[in-house]
């Protein structure tokens, strides 16, 4: 496992430095465009010859998509064309790649067109052999003699269930029953294609997690915030606006609370009580304070999730309380733990008992809830823990298996006791981005050792 400091060795970036790195609009859609077409020619024959599915359909209407189809077409197809159908076909080592859709502004460059025929249409270029598009799905299975076809359906992965009731039944119609027969669920599909990372996006995702660290390095440091003046939603917000400024997507609404000793906390049995208490709402931050944050964007149609912790210094300390600062490497402590257990074919249920066990073993109080990341940010692949499910989780999404090339969102907390503080516990929670690949795990862009220090 490789540490903040020992991936940030030389000439580490200020986040004004890497803002002046992020592409205009014309180059990301280039970038991406050309990461899709290496992602046909290795990701996907990889996965349906996993999965043993030689015919995969993803077929949606206009402003209802499926969830992977923006995953699978170029940059300039937004939306679907009024009703789109994906087909691909495994042969040999090679997926042949079909549309059956209307003329779509890029499209065309990335898949067959084989609807020409088109039923009802200006555009049938020989009415004689008019066909739906449909019909036209069930004449390319056909003349490919597929085995298996593959239809996004699966009760435990909503990006696996983009398949709409009104379009199976609008599918089967024009099925036979030798079709109707080799109709599985593409579930396998769907989350291998999402999860896996090529070589050149898993070495960009480490340059685009520095990017979200340096905007966490200055968002908690004396540039944006003044003590008895700022607040922790300025604070957001500064953050919400950089992304927007420059770009970067926010794919969820932002979080800065404030951790603070001597307010009033919740006790189950007792009620309210003063203690340890945190503020989500506007809260003026003042010195003695712990900031945390959640942060996450997408650039380059990959998502980053982060969680840090800054320490807002009195008039008399140069740095945090020591018990704080080791409240932080248990923590640290506990993502080692995590990590060690990252084998491949491991359940995410598996590494969830093992690293959990593991903690507590070593004295630590934990909690587990680690997610899939990528072009979405609580993205498909096993679930490690849910936050509320720390016995396990249900179906698929516990039982899936780790595989190598993917990323998580290594997030976590443990129960920590600050002596200076009294003698009442609070969640420390940590989440950075890690990449598993090689059968080995890799803090991307670094991870928090240290407390941001505010002055």
């Amino acid at each position: 496992m490789i540490s903040r400091q020992d991936r940030l060795i030389k000439n580490v970036a200020t986040f004004e430095e890497l803002s002046e790195k992020i592409l205009p609009y014309r180059d990301r859609e280039r970038v991406m465009d050309e990461w899709l077409r290496v992602r046909y020619k290795e990701v996907l024959p990889m996965i349906m010859k996993r999965s043993g599915i030689d015919s995969w359909v993803i077929a949606c209407n206009e402003y209802n998509e499926d969830p992977v189809i923006k995953t699978l077409t170029p940059c300039a197809m937004f939306t679907a064309r009024r009703t789109t159908i994906l087909v691909m076909i495994l042969e040999g080592d090679e997926v042949k790649r079909y549309s059956i859709t209307r003329p779509n502004v890029g499209l065309d460059e990335f898949y067959e067109a084989i609807w020409v025929n088109q039923k009802d249409s200006l555009w049938c270029k020989d009415p004689s052999k008019a066909e739906t598009q449909y019909e036209c799905l069930a004449r390319i299975l056909k003349e490919h003699n597929v085995k298996k076809v593959g239809l996004n359906m699966s009760k435990d992965f909503a990006f696996a269930d983009g398949l709409t009731k009104t379009m199976y039944d609008s599918i089967t119609e024009c099925f036979d029953e030798d079709l109707m027969s080799k109709i599985v669920s593409a579930e396998d599909l769907c989350v291998g294609w999402l999860e896996t990372r090529t070589e050149c996006e898993m070495e960009a995702y480490n340059s685009i997690m520095m990017i979200a660290h340096a905007m966490i390095d200055e968002a908690f440091s004396s540039k944006v915030i003044t003590p008895g003046v700022t607040t922790n939603h300025d604070v957001k917000y500064w953050m919400l606006n950089k992304c927007l400024t420059l770009g970067l997507e926010p794919w969820f609404d932002f979080e800065v609370s404030i951790i603070r000793n001597g307010v009033k906390g919740h006790d189950e049995s007792e009620g309210t009580i003063a203690g340890i208490g945190q503020f989500h709402e506007s809260e003026v931050i003042r010195q003695g304070d712990v900031l945390h944050c959640d942060v996450g964007f997408r650039y380059l149609g990959l998502c980053t999730d982060t969680q840090e912790n800054a320490y807002i210094l009195k008039h008399d300390e140069d740095d945090a309380p020591k018990s704080l600062k080791q409240a932080l490497a248990d923590v640290n402590k506990f993502q080692d733990i995590v990590l060690s257990n990252f084998k491949e074919g491991r359940s995410g249920n598996e590494i969830l008992k093992l690293s959990l066990e593991e903690g507590r073993k070593q004295g630590l109080k934990p909690c587990l809830y680690t997610h899939p990341i990528g072009y979405d940010g609580h993205a498909a692949g096993p679930t490690i823990g849910l936050f509320d499910k720390q016995q396990g989780v249900k179906g698929r999404n516990g039982t899936y298996p780790l595989y190598n090339n993917t990323a998580y969102s290594l997030e976590l907390n443990c129960k920590v006791n600050v002596p200076e503080w009294g003698s009442d516990e609070f969640a420390l929670g940590l989440e950075t981005d890690v990449l598993f690949t090689k059968d080995k795990t890799y803090f991307l862009g670094g991870r928090q050792e240290n407390f941001h220090l505010v002055k």
